[in-house]
């Protein structure tokens, strides 16, 4: 009833190939709803300064200075790392110097932070031992760019 052809004769209705290429491979797709690798954060090492505004929508360390705002979506200032300037991030841990404005959903200031400016938040939590001249407020929304006085 079936039958196998030989390995050397087509199948039946068939054609023979004629050239030596070799066997089409099947398309591999990766489906749509695959996640994104998340990327590495991107980091400004201790023996770098930059001079100008950083703006991400991924993770930025900084270990050197920046002067000027940084926007990103996790913030992470080392030990002996300074930013001067405005800061505005979803999430934002500051263990070295910050001299500025700071606007985060979440704000942690560790043992070792020293921060010079408001702080504009959701949550907070400041570690015993950090430094911190400025004020603090709390906002629903503390990354929205309208005024951060309340309505009296």
């Amino acid at each position: 009833m079936f039958s196998k052809p030989k390995s050397d004769e087509p199948a039946s209705g068939t054609k023979p190939a004629t050239s030596g290429a070799a066997p089409a491979k099947p398309a591999t797709s990766l489906p749509s709803s695959a996640p994104k690798p998340k990327p590495a954060p991107s980091i400004i090492s201790s023996d770098l300064t930059i001079k100008g505004n950083i703006t991400t929508s991924g993770d930025v360390q900084v270990e050197g200075t920046i002067e000027g705002d940084i926007r990103a979506h996790l913030l992470t200032v080392g030990e002996g790392a300074t930013v001067k300037g405005e800061v505005i991030a979803d999430d934002v841990v500051v263990n070295g110097r910050v001299v500025g404005r700071l606007r985060g959903l979440k704000v942690r200031l560790t043992a070792t932070a020293r921060v010079e400016g408001d702080i504009i938040h959701k949550t907070i939590a400041i570690e015993s031992g950090a430094h911190f001249e400025g004020t603090v407020q709390r906002q629903d929304d503390p990354l929205s760019t309208k005024s951060s006085k309340p309505d009296v």
